[in-house]
């Protein structure tokens, strides 16, 4: 089912099994729009992906920017690199009075709202075409892949006075170490080649390589049973918070419903016949 769309983020399937989700508003350098209201640009990611995850014709999810930037974050005026913004911002974080009521129309809504991506059952792709800022680096940490180019940086909100939000703060961490995360952490900036040493991003390619580099490892995701990916991934998602016992017993279990799934006998038989196989996600 399509989801209502919106001219700020564009919903892009195609009949490979990729679905395209761009934000779209390149005079703004895709800044968002609202924060966590019902048509904010954070709540219809979500949407747009929640509705690549329930058709069955969709196998990866890609979401980039249009333009020169991947997501300049929230609409605000702040002390952001004039050679990221080019133009001061207007906007903030909302207009919900008092610290507390900020904080719980954050935690209910806009963070949680973020995470929603890393919620989705199939393989997600952040394709970083340029600078990922705020909210737009922490929807990108959501995501399971990172690709860069040159152009890709992460840029915190330290300047503007705000601390890194759930993404960040959860992942980062994890993905680079927490010596790493923290110095990200006091100084809000990372070049491309840096993030790639660390371990932010999974591929570091040309520019003019980018769309190329993410469509090569869709075709190769696509390969791949769906139903494998999709347990794999719920089961290293909370294996996170996890013990290796409760992996084990995780892992056990979904091995052997996996092997007499409908995409296993496919696999298998296709491996046989020596043809493409095609599978159902059954």
């Amino acid at each position: 089912m399509v989801p209502k769309l919106v001219d700020y983020l564009s919903y892009e399937p195609e009949e490979n099994g990729i679905l395209w989700i761009r934000f779209n508003r390149p005079d703004r350098l895709n800044a968002l729009v609202g924060t966590a209201e019902e048509n904010g640009t954070v709540a219809k990611v979500g949407e747009y992906m929640r509705a690549g995850d329930d058709d069955p014709n969709i196998r990866v999810i890609v979401l980039t920017g249009a333009g020169r930037v991947f997501c300049a974050g929230a609409d605000l005026r702040s002390n952001m690199p004039a050679d990221v913004t080019g133009e001061e911002f207007s906007g903030n974080r909302g207009s919900h009075e008092g610290p507390d009521a900020a904080r719980q129309h954050f935690f209910h809504g806009f963070t949680k709202l973020h995470r929603d991506i890393s919620l989705i059952r199939k393989p997600t792709i952040a394709m970083i075409n340029g600078p990922a800022v705020g909210s737009g680096m922490d929807m990108a940490l959501h995501c399971d892949i990172r690709i860069g180019c040159e152009k890709t940086r992460f840029i915190g909100y330290q300047n503007a006075g705000q601390i890194i939000e759930n993404g960040g703060s959860y992942y980062l961490p994890k993905m680079v170490g927490l010596g790493r995360a923290l110095e990200f952490a006091y100084t809000g900036e990372l070049d491309a080649q840096r993030a790639y040493d660390w371990g932010m991003l999974n591929h570091l390619v040309a520019s003019d390589r980018l769309e190329e580099t993410t469509r090569a490892l869709c075709d190769r995701i696509i390969k791949v049973p769906p139903l494998v990916q999709w347990v794999g991934k719920r089961i290293m998602r909370a294996a996170l918070d996890s013990t290796m016992e409760t992996t084990m017993v995780l892992t056990s279990n979904a091995g052997g419903i996996l092997n007499g799934s409908e995409d296993a006998k496919e696999a298998r038989r296709a491996f046989a016949e020596k043809r493409p196989p095609v599978f159902k996600g059954q």
